[in-house]
């Protein structure tokens, strides 16, 4: 273990009930299957089994799980609760870590010491590429049959008590060299429909077809439908669907054309068993627009036959209801996740805004439109989250939560109902619990929901179970695994928790899927600079003329303390509410002023931008409020109204120790901690600084390295409780930097 003081090298394995530990490879298996734990839980684990002879005190483990750091007990408290889970499964196990009220823990299992003599190798998972092997020999690569000879050797000549390993062996070994399992049979992917009408505007309507087609078909628990997101990119009819079934891990593909002429709608479908590319079932359906509703279900439910799933009275009922009977209705309904699914892909808020009237234009003209009520919810509730891309927050809340409200009231059994009533109580309210308890209710009624899982990740996120959020986000992947945007957020998953080579590696599987995806080229970027501080090659990840793209580079080279240049690109980036938010384009600029020297142009600039940050206090609310309250500090600050800004600070503050909030919490905080360098408050900085950097979800925003590098602490970077903080981080800090000069307190005060 890199952050534990204890030696590995001469440690046998543990075998405790159905599990084998072996600390030198840092690997728990479960009947020679691999258990995924993060290193942080690995390493409690450990040391709960190295010295499972006694109890150990809470401030023992937290400091051998988090030497050198000020973590709060909680962690380990969420440590000790996922490795209760991971044992649940296994009755001889109950109870095996015991809680002393008070004090601490104490590992209660019956451990086997299995000596590394006997497999000198360690055990290794299925698929890990070493099987059961014996340490590297003096003749060379060993074979796998020769390993187990070995095996058998030492286990007779030198420890009977490895005996009750002999079943586990057997099936590593019969595992190691098991063909990979193939695509379950009643798995399906719904690739893109083919547009054959003259009219190539009905995009929106053959895209509509193909999603709701999907949509019915993932409520059928007996079936593995990938999501809609994974088959985007993929033509309506490939060559080699072999391939494609592959890259998307299933066993059938369903082919599909739309073509409308004035009322009519001809949907021709066919279902292809990829490994033979053979056709199982093909139907034609012709319909008008009048009677195009049922066509979905129809299709879906003879898919499902087709395939022999089972289907339960709920979902045969489910597969007969038609969203709508109004002509209308539906195609404004279609043309709106049209729009929507544009917005959602790109964060594009122009798109997600113009689905808004769409949505509720078909609920106008279809009052029992359920879906449409849904759906506008969400979208509703995902712009609040963004912070309403111009238009008002609590109103957008308001009514997201009514739309929602009214949805479930349509069909208590539609789970994008639940889906739209967890979002409201994520965004919304902050009300984690309720928001946890309305996706698993999704979960119910779709058991194999991407959207669900993802929803219920976000949620863990937010409460600072980052590991329970990475399983929640590889379940919806293996749901969805061709989904950029959900590859991209597992990577700010694994950010939160410091674990940048995996976040890096995340988002080049998101990139890989998707090249243009902007979110996770900035993200990229921004776990380059966390975690080496090559901010040269962080520019480099995030080149080209996309607005964001470009303030990414502007962020990175005020880092750099290159303000110049970050002011001369931050000029060529628009000035909308979309890039720059309420405060507009005038606040970054005066930032890059003040710190180039310039504080007439500042002031101007600040003065400029006061009104409209403060109008934003009357519009946000929770989490964000804190985040209009730093902006009108910043401002005052800017202005040389020192008192002003501290009241804002404050306030900004109280807002953040009222949330719960361990993803966006973090960000808030350090925030908090510049506008009080900026102030030259030193005594106030500092306390909220130490507290962001031991939040659990710091990684994705900051990382110790930076207290020697950001221009932002050079105010107070000669104080001695900065100095006393930088110290408890030293281990941190990079080889060789330039250390700025540290301005007096009233020096920048002043300015």
């Amino acid at each position: 273990m890199r952050d534990m003081d204890i030696s590995l090298a001469d440690k046998g394995l543990y075998v405790f009930g159905s599990f084998v530990l072996d600390p030198a490879k840092r690997k728990l298996l479960r009947d020679g299957v691999m258990v995924p734990l993060s290193p942080k839980v690995l390493d409690t684990l450990l040391y709960l089994v190295e010295h499972a002879d006694r109890l150990l005190d809470k401030d023992e483990l937290l400091s051998a799980v988090w030497p050198g750091r000020i973590v709060e007990e909680n962690n380990l408290s969420h440590n000790i609760s996922l490795l209760r889970k991971v044992f649940s499964g296994d009755d001889t196990l109950d109870r095996c870590i015991v809680t002393s009220p008070g004090r601490g823990y104490r590992f209660t299992a019956a451990l086997q010491r299995v000596p590394r003599t006997a497999c000198p190798g360690g055990i290794t998972a299925p698929g890990d590429g070493e099987g059961i092997r014996a340490a590297d020999d003096e003749d060379g690569p060993t074979s796998p049959a020769r390993s187990l000879q070995l095996w058998w050797r030492n286990a007779w000549t030198g420890a009977l008590i490895l005996l009750p390993l002999t079943g586990l062996l057997i099936y590593l070994a019969a595992a190691r060299f098991a063909p990979a399992p193939a695509a379950a049979r009643a798995s399906i992917a719904v690739l893109p429909f083919e547009n054959l009408s003259h009219d190539k505007n009905d995009e929106y309507f053959v895209a509509g077809m193909q999603d709701l087609i999907l949509t019915k078909l993932a409520d059928i628990d007996g079936l593995k439908v990938v999501s809609h997101t994974s088959t985007l990119n993929y033509p309506s009819h490939p060559d080699d669907l072999e391939t494609v079934a592959r890259q998307l891990d299933v066993a059938n593909i369903l082919e599909g054309s739309v073509q409308r002429a004035g009322n009519q709608v001809l949907i021709n479908v066919q279902l292809v068993d990829a490994k033979t590319n053979s056709h199982i079932w093909a139907r034609a359906f012709t319909r008008t627009l009048g009677n195009v509703f049922d066509v979905e279900g129809d299709v879906a439910g003879q898919v499902a036959a087709a395939l022999q799933a089972r289907l339960s009275p709920a979902e045969s009922a489910r597969l007969n209801a038609v969203p709508t009977r109004s002509e209308a209705a539906y195609d404004l309904f279609l043309r709106a996740e049209y729009l929507f699914n544009q917005g959602i892909t790109n964060t594009d808020f122009a798109s997600l805004k113009a689905a808004i009237p769409l949505y509720r234009r078909a609920t106008g003209q279809d009052p029992t439109f359920a879906l449409a009520w849904a759906r506008l919810s969400f979208n509703e509730s995902l712009l609040a989250s963004y912070g309403g891309g111009g238009m008002d927050v609590k109103r957008l809340d308001q009514q997201a939560r009514a739309d929602a409200e009214h949805a479930l009231n349509l069909r208590p059994d539609l789970a994008a109902a639940r889906l739209a009533i967890g979002y409201c109580a994520y965004y919304g309210r902050g009300d984690y619990a309720a928001a946890l308890q309305a996706f698993t209710a999704a979960l119910k009624l779709k058991p194999n929901d991407a959207d669900a899982f993802a929803a219920q990740a976000y949620v863990e996120r937010r409460m600072g179970r980052f590991d329970d959020a990475i399983a929640s986000l590889q379940q919806a992947l293996s749901l969805d695994p061709r989904n950029s945007a959900l590859a991209h957020e597992l990577g700010m998953t694994y950010l939160g928790v410091s674990r940048y080579p995996d976040a890096k590696n995340a988002f080049q599987r998101a990139l890989a899927l998707d090249p243009n995806n902007r979110n996770a080229k900035i993200w990229y970027a921004q776990a380059i600079e966390l975690g080496t501080g090559d901010i040269p090659r962080a520019l480099a990840a995030v080149q080209g003329d996309d607005p964001g793209l470009k303030y990414m580079r502007v962020t990175l080279l005020t880092d750099a303390r290159r303000y110049r240049e970050a002011l001369e690109l931050l000029d060529t980036i628009p000035d909308t509410a979309d890039n720059f938010g309420a405060g507009g384009r005038a606040l970054d600029e005066a930032y890059l002023y003040r710190l180039l020297g310039d504080n007439v142009r500042a002031r101007a600039l600040y003065a400029q931008a006061l009104p409209r940050v403060r109008a934003q206090l009357t519009v946000q609310q929770g989490i964000q409020l804190s985040g209009a309250w730093q902006a009108v500090a910043g401002v005052e600050l800017g202005l040389g109204h020192t008192a002003q800004g501290l009241a804002a600070i404050a306030k900004a503050q109280a807002i953040v120790n009222e949330v719960p909030d361990q993803t966006a919490g973090p960000d808030f905080m350090l925030g908090i901690a510049r506008f009080y360098a900026r102030a030259g408050r030193p005594d106030l900085a500092v306390p909220v600084l130490s507290q962001a950097l031991a939040m659990p979800g710091v990684g994705t925003y900051y990382s110790p390295m930076w207290l020697w590098l950001d221009p932002v602490w050079d105010p107070i970077r000669s104080d001695r409780r900065f100095q006393a903080l930088s110290q408890h981080y030293a281990k941190y800090k990079p080889g060789t930097y330039t250390a700025a000069p540290a301005a007096s307190p009233s020096a920048i005060v002043n300015q």
